[in-house]
């Protein structure tokens, strides 16, 4: 009995993070970084009117039903540029133009567009980047509280778990 509790624990423990709801990810034909486009993108509009983007794409994610993905990175982070890549093939681009809006926000070296995040609950310096919030538009809530850095480290994953970390919020 003790070992059917110990097991149940465990499995809840390792249960995914994103909700039940999730849609299936897109099986992408790269299985390796090495296979993306080069150079790697550079997402981050640098002179941007980030909070103007932002409110533009939650008006957009709302009116269309889908959730809004804030992409928060910069362009010296390699990290940030591999999951812009992966987000740039055909699979995984046409599964995120059906489930999200995206906007990228430049945030400098942790010194710009601050705001944003914190709006959304991340006063404190951003535990990483890629930070991605996936935000309810009509709420105006994010989805993935405490899950908004996984992908802070993407070169760890392969372009798989990218994609299906994405696919987990989308519903």
């Amino acid at each position: 009995m003790r070992s059917i509790f110990a097991f149940s624990f465990l499995a809840a423990m390792l249960a995914p993070v994103a909700p039940a709801t999730a849609a299936t990810a897109p099986q992408l034909a790269i299985t390796s970084f090495e296979q993306l486009a080069r150079p790697l993108p550079l997402p981050y509009d640098e002179q941007a009117d980030a909070t103007r983007q932002v409110a533009v794409a939650k008006a957009r994610a709302r009116a269309s039903k889908k959730l809004l993905l804030i992409d928060l990175g910069g362009n010296w982070c390699l990290d940030c540029r591999i999951l812009a890549g992966v987000m740039d093939t055909p699979q995984l681009k046409s599964f995120i133009d059906r489930h999200y809006v995206v906007v990228t926000v430049d945030v400098g070296r942790f010194d710009k567009n601050l705001a944003i995040p914190a709006h959304y609950g991340l006063k404190d310096r951003l535990a990483g980047v890629p930070s991605l919030l996936i935000v309810d538009p009509r709420a105006d809530r994010l989805r993935n509280a405490g899950k908004t850095a996984a992908l802070a480290d993407a070169r760890s994953m392969t372009p798989q778990g990218l994609a299906d970390w994405l696919a987990g919020w989308a519903k």
